[in-house]
């Protein structure tokens, strides 16, 4: 075992229950317990646990924070009140992204910022690297705080009884704080990335075993099934959803990820000049998403997108088999010489072999 490698409070929790144990972002997770098939399909019909507790958790304070917030983020946080999140992003002077974050108002002088676990240091760095002494207080919280995530269109309904919160009343991108398992102070989001209805808790790291074994209790009539980071995988992509390292990185802009979306014009922040030039030139490489008709042929990260001429035009980012389109998708990048080429004429390469792809739309599947 490398003692380099965290874990997380729920580490023996999931050792007790037969996970098969990876190193992932600098800690140990759950890859699968039983199969990322059966935990996949428990999302997506069902419910399911998630133990995300090694995502980075900052804290934000001062009167002056929604002013770094809104400068040093891409998304318009103007008209965000107490309650809400946005997701967003940190780009650099150059408009790559630093890493993307979901960021949640819990006052009108305190955020919390829901960061990638890889990215925990860089972004301690750059957030302290440009505080600029403007009365700010910056906490990071990452180890004193675990998060879980319960998914499914059973989710509610199956851990409603531990909170007198309603659940089904908290709207998508919102959040309140009280009482879960006689735990006070919980914060529980309805911040998803599965695609499956849900919510999010935030829990001091001793209180979450305790709060794991009250759902998975609770849940024995609602058979919820704890899930790893292979089906966690395999969820957001049937979403499209971008993951850092994958899709997004310091090399690319939230333009070139189809982030528009969550980048706002209407106000100033860092790279914004590098980045209207950008979307008003249109050059730059194009995110794409496909499907693999031909069964068997699941694409991978890394491969690479052909032409009739078996040129390489692009790369694929992440790919998977889909369990509810029983078939193969992907997500990736066309070069921006290669824009207009006949979307009937692009492959993937799989195995040295050519095999057509469909390019569609996201998402892949309906919300559930």
């Amino acid at each position: 075992m490398d003692h380099n490698v965290k874990k997380t409070a729920l580490y023996k929790s999931h050792i007790k229950l037969g996970a098969k144990m990876i190193s992932y972002s600098g800690f140990y997770m759950p890859l699968q317990y039983l199969s990322s098939l059966i935990e996949h399909m428990a999302v997506r019909k069902n419910v399911g646990i998630f133990d995300v507790s090694h995502m980075g958790k900052f804290i934000l304070k001062g009167k002056n924070s929604y002013n770094f917030l809104q400068y040093f983020t891409t998304n318009d946080l103007s008209n965000i009140k107490t309650g809400q999140a946005k997701y967003s992003c940190f780009v650099n002077q150059l408009g790559g992204i630093i890493d993307d974050l979901v960021i949640y108002k819990i006052s009108e002088e305190e955020f919390l910022l829901i960061v990638n676990a890889a990215n925990i240091e860089k972004n301690k760095k750059w957030i302290n690297d440009h505080l600029n002494h403007q009365n700010l207080t910056f906490i990071d919280s990452s180890k004193e705080y675990s998060l879980l995530a319960i998914q499914g269109p059973k989710s509610l309904s199956s851990i409603q009884k531990l909170t007198n919160i309603s659940l089904s009343k908290i709207p998508f991108y919102c959040f309140e704080i009280g009482k879960f398992a006689e735990i006070d102070n919980v914060l529980i989001s309805r911040t998803g990335y599965t695609g499956s209805k849900g919510v999010e808790i935030y829990v001091r790291n001793e209180y979450a075993e305790n709060i794991w074994n009250e759902i998975l209790k609770i849940g024995e009539s609602f058979q919820i099934t704890p899930c790893g980071i292979a089906s966690r995988d395999s969820l957001r992509l049937e979403m499209g959803y971008r993951l850092y390292g994958h899709e997004l990185s310091e090399k690319i802009t939230p333009i070139e990820a189809g982030l528009s979306w969550i980048t706002k014009f209407n106000k100033k922040f860092i790279g914004r000049e590098i980045l209207w030039k950008q979307k008003k030139e249109g050059n730059y490489n194009k995110f794409v998403s496909f499907l693999v008709e031909k069964k068997g042929r699941i694409p991978r990260s890394g491969y690479s997108f052909k032409d009739e001429k078996n040129f390489t035009v692009g790369r694929v980012t992440s790919g998977v088999y889909s369990p509810v389109l029983k078939k193969g998708i992907g997500l990736g990048y066309i070069t921006k010489n290669n824009w207009n080429l006949d979307k009937n004429s692009i492959f993937v390469s799989i195995r040295n072999r050519n095999v057509p792809i469909q390019i569609v739309k996201l998402p892949f599947i309906k919300k559930t």
